[in-house]
């Protein structure tokens, strides 16, 4: 049977984002946003659950049929884990290890496998806190291993770096920032080697680079986010596009929906980034209640998100900036009410939120209605403090000592 042209390409294009890895923080695109369809429930489809042998608050990543998370244990938090496991199975299927050459103190909080690793397709790039850039093939054989701090001695943080790079075509982006040699860097994906450098303000920063996606690749840029604005970028040489000189958060990152950037400024603030060549975005709205905490933003359809301090998600019109409805993330467990905090951005696929807090409760927010609604609710009982992943119909969720699939 032949298909109409269009039909075909649609049937494709379907396919694509049914089955589309998940190879870095936020998803191919920095998102969060997925269009497959997952559970609403979590406990009853907990498919399988891997032991980890380490700390992390990196989140996992999909890579055809295989999910990789990064870890550090040891006293020091200087061995540091590459783990694979297969999707469907949640066996491991490999382990590499390094030793950290970089500094590993890190706030309690926090661990030297903070930054959630990339991929593009063929290699795999898991960035430490350490300041160590590893490069793995798919099978996990050693491709190029940089020690950030030997090039760059001054670049650290008492507290911990937490940025994850981007991969964008043959150029992995990363933001290496504090209060002493702050820089990012385009590296050559098969070398190691550096395409381009910029200084970067000298503030402590924990902020992601954040792709804008563009029909020409080759007009794509990433946007680098610090306590003294944005910058965009060409991804394989680092020519400034354009900038905004106002002052945004250190700790969540910008989202973009639909040409139009929400950016953790003054509370939020989206920016008209469509089509722009040069010139500074222009604002479309700022609202300061909108402002999140640690989480970062997330825009799906016609709404963005937000969450509190307080544990608060808020909604808001993402045209206009109007508040819609707050919902406080509070739920009653078996034995306990749970309403911690959050730390890991939520992600989203089908209209509903995924949210997980500092105790290791899931939450499922059902976001069609005119209010919020939390339909469903796990307690892990284990502190949860990285960004999931979405893939094949599945979510990824891992903790210190556990990763787990979530899957009809």
């Amino acid at each position: 049977m032949k298909l109409p042209l269009r039909l075909l390409c649609a049937v494709v294009l379907l396919g694509t984002q049914l089955g589309a890895d998940w190879p870095q923080f936020r998803g191919a695109d920095t998102t969060g946003v997925s269009a497959e369809k997952l559970p609403t429930r979590i406990k009853e489809n907990i498919r399988w659950t891997a032991d980890l042998p380490g700390r992390g608050l990196s989140g996992p990543i999909v890579v055809g049929d295989q999910v990789v998370v990064t870890a550090s244990s040891g006293y020091a938090q200087d061995r540091l884990h590459i783990l694979s496991f297969n999707v469907q199975t949640g066996e491991l299927d490999w382990e590499r290890q390094f030793w950290a050459t970089g500094r590993t103190l890190c706030h309690p909080k926090m661990s030297n496998a903070t930054p959630t690793a990339a991929s593009d397709g063929k290699r795999i790039f898991a960035l430490f806190s350490s300041n160590d850039l590893v490069c793995v093939d798919l099978k996990g054989n050693l491709q190029w291993f940089r020690g950030l701090t030997q090039d760059y001695p001054n670049a650290s943080n008492s507290l911990g770096m937490s940025s994850s790079p981007v991969v964008v075509g043959d150029t992995l982006v990363v933001q290496i920032e504090n209060d002493s040699q702050s820089l990012a860097v385009g590296v050559d994906v098969a070398t190691g080697e550096n395409r381009w450098r910029l200084e970067r303000p000298t503030l402590a920063n924990w902020t992601s680079p954040l792709v804008l996606p563009a029909t020409d690749p080759a007009d794509s840029v990433v946007v680098l986010q610090s306590g003294r604005g944005l910058l965009a970028v060409e991804p394989r040489t680092g020519k400034t596009r354009w900038t905004y000189d106002q002052g945004c958060s250190t700790i969540p990152s910008a989202t973009v929906s639909n040409g139009v950037l929400y950016v953790p400024s003054k509370g939020l603030t989206a920016l008209d980034v469509r089509g722009n060549k040069g010139e500074p975005p222009v604002q479309i709205w700022n609202s300061g209640k909108l402002g999140p905490s640690t989480p970062s933003p997330i825009a799906i359809a016609d709404k963005v998100y937000s969450i509190g301090g307080a544990g608060v998600l808020n909604a808001a019109d993402a045209k206009e900036g109007k508040s819609l409805w707050a919902l406080r993330l509070q739920v009653k467990l078996e034995d306990r009410t749970s309403g911690g905090q959050f730390s890991a951005t939520p992600v989203a696929a089908d209209g509903y939120l995924y949210l997980f807090n500092e105790e290791g409760v899931g939450l499922v927010v059902n976001t069609a209605g005119e209010q919020g609604e939390v339909v469903a609710a796990h307690d892990f009982k284990e502190t949860i403090l990285a960004t999931p992943a979405i893939s094949r119909g599945a979510l990824f969720v891992r903790s210190d000592r556990h990763l787990w699939k979530i899957a009809k």
